[in-house]
């Protein structure tokens, strides 16, 4: 009986108790760490269309990178991301 209990002690501090460290990102990102695959957030509530983000315009933010297509949109995004950003971060 001991020893089932030190193997499910063990089973439980090595597998199970990590398990949040492998919680989902806040925002949906691809590999590179883009989130909505590189396109302007900001276009798509000020043009109604997507407009794809240029490289020079990105912006860090919830462990991912944001990409814009000018710097006005920038500047939008990161006086109030949570306007701009989809929601429930992209999932």
């Amino acid at each position: 009986m001991l020893l089932r209990l030190c193997f499910a002690f063990t089973v439980f501090t090595f597998i199970v108790a990590p398990i949040p460290a492998w919680a989902k990102s806040p925002v949906n990102k691809n590999w590179r760490g883009l989130a909505i695959k590189g396109y302007d957030s900001v276009a798509y509530f000020i043009l109604g269309k997507p407009v794809e983000g240029k490289k020079e315009f990105e912006y860090k933010w919830q462990d991912a990178r944001w990409r814009f297509a000018n710097e006005d949109h920038l500047n939008l995004f990161k006086s109030d991301p949570e306007k701009y950003a989809p929601q429930y971060g992209g999932y």
